[in-house]
């Protein structure tokens, strides 16, 4: 079950108000389950999830600052920082992780 939260704030995009799920900074299948999550609004929880695998999450990207710095999703945070908050974000999986199946 994922826990939401109302009218928030995106731990990663800094748009506000938002619906926020708790994303586990390393999966919770590589041993983060009582570890360090952020509040992420949908859109950004779901293009970390396009865009990297659970392994790249636990081995590297498990701080918002490393997840923020990956030329792909620092192109997205861009966008997505224009966008209204309330309007609804589709998001498709990346090429890169396409490749890799």
């Amino acid at each position: 079950m994922i826990r939401q939260f109302d009218d928030k704030t995106c731990d990663l995009c800094g748009r506000s108000p938002v619906t926020t799920t708790a994303h586990h900074l390393i999966p919770k299948e590589y041993g983060g389950a009582d570890g360090p999550t952020a509040q992420l609004c949908r859109a950004c929880h779901r293009q970390i999830h396009a865009l990297f695998t659970n392994e790249e999450l636990a081995v590297f990207y498990h701080t918002l600052e490393r997840l923020a710095d990956h030329p792909d999703m620092a192109k997205y945070l861009r966008w997505v920082k224009k966008q209204d908050p309330q309007k609804k974000i589709t998001t498709r999986k990346s090429h890169r992780r396409r490749d890799q199946r």
